[in-house]
């Protein structure tokens, strides 16, 4: 049981919601208590709603999740976990969570209430859409990027959230592809929106997605307020091109990117990469200095 329970709240997707931490990092919020304690309570806020919203999800997708090859054996599709059990979870993931918003103000509880309010839609009918369906997972990571930012109460650029939501889109895509590709004919049994999608759009999609984080997370790097300050923060965009690339080569090449938690810490060198992105990323904002790319 306790296991089936963990299955249920997916631990593993609690590492979408690292995104929370951006503006915390490139702040340099780690050099302040008061800030690490309020973007830690912003997680803990984030992976509680984010739980809750997986149970609700499993919940509404029992049917079809019994008919997917893998999805069948999650704990509700499989009748590990009783439904009762599972709304009570759900209602007390979500009393947490808004509870720990609230503590942050009304922003960050907004921010909250604007990721619930997307979920619902996503539920309701948009997960059924295609593009509309990846969009919706996108301004999720949106959402989580710009509730760090309310956390600390700091603004946080818009080349980077545009960035967080390339890279969002990069990742939904090369998903739905994968998908598409392992499921076959059966694919709309499990998932509708992949009815309307082909195999060569998928691949355009991420592929589109994948330069346009490249692109600006370069120009953020450059270009931004914190850039500016930091100029040694262009050293970041080394590792966050190379990992995209990597990511690339891994979904083209190897038909990967069905679950992107777990390629990210099965694959060494997305791991080289997102620890490679926080050192740099630690070192720039902490004072170090390029010379020749001194404003």
């Amino acid at each position: 049981m306790l296991r089936a329970l963990i299955r249920l709240l997916r631990p593993k997707q609690w590492s979408k919601n690292l995104l929370v931490f951006a503006a915390y990092l490139f702040t340099a919020g780690f050099t302040r208590e008061a800030d690490t304690v309020r973007a830690l309570l912003a997680f803990g806020a984030m992976c509680a709603i984010s739980s809750a919203t997986y149970v609700v999800n499993d919940l509404m997708d029992i049917e079809r999740d019994r008919a997917h090859p893998t999805k069948r054996s999650r704990p509700l599709a499989s009748g590990q976990i009783p439904v009762g059990l599972a709304l009570f979870i759900a209602c007390l993931l979500l009393a947490l969570g808004i509870g720990a918003a609230t503590s942050l103000g009304a922003t960050a509880l907004g921010v909250v209430a604007a990721y619930l309010g997307l979920q619902i839609a996503y539920n309701l009918g948009l997960k059924r859409v295609p593009v509309a369906d990846v969009f919706c997972i996108a301004l999720g990571f949106v959402l989580r990027a710009g509730l760090g930012a309310a956390a600390i109460h700091v603004t946080i650029s818009s080349w980077l959230l545009y960035c967080t939501a390339a890279l969002a889109l990069m990742l939904g895509f090369a998903k739905r592809r994968n998908e598409f590709v392992i499921q076959g004919d059966r694919r709309a049994e499990t998932r509708e929106s992949l009815a309307a999608y082909s195999r060569s759009a998928l691949d355009s999609l991420v592929t589109m997605s994948a330069g346009s984080a490249a692109v600006c997370y370069g120009i953020y790097s450059i270009e931004s307020t914190t850039a500016h300050k930091y100029p040694a923060l262009i050293l970041t965009s080394l590792f966050v091109v190379y990992g995209i690339s990597r990511y690339v080569l891994l979904v083209f090449g190897m038909d990967e990117g069905a679950e992107p938690a777990d390629l990210l810490f099965r694959d060494r060198h997305l791991v080289f990469s997102v620890l490679g992105f926080l050192l740099a990323a630690i070192v720039a904002v902490s004072g170090f200095r390029l010379p020749l790319l001194e404003r």
